[in-house]
């Protein structure tokens, strides 16, 4: 189950579950979609795969026990450890195999 983590993980802006900003690659590793494009160029930092609208999870049930109120999002903030230069550089080896 995708945790719906809280915040892009470049620029920290929220991303609450129903955002629809939210982009997030094989690994759930979560960025808007304002960084996807102008930042990272649609590579991921971590992985270098690319990224994809993250989907809604229903605020209620439409079937019992399947809602953010039987199984919420994330609250755990998570930050990209590398630099703009290094995300550059390795954005750039991706992208040139």
């Amino acid at each position: 189950m995708l945790e719906l983590r809280p915040n892009c993980e470049w620029c920290d802006k929220d991303l609450p579950p129903d955002s629809e900003e939210a982009c997030i690659c094989t690994y759930e590793c979560t960025f808007c979609q304002s960084c996807v494009d102008t930042v990272l160029e649609n590579v991921c930092p971590n992985c270098g795969g690319g990224f994809s609208p993250r989907p809604i999870r229903p605020a209620s049930a439409f079937r019992a026990g399947v809602s953010l109120q039987n199984h919420p999002a994330s609250t755990k903030r998570v930050f990209s450890p590398y630099t703009i230069e290094e995300i550059a550089a390795f954005r750039q080896s991706v992208l040139a195999k």
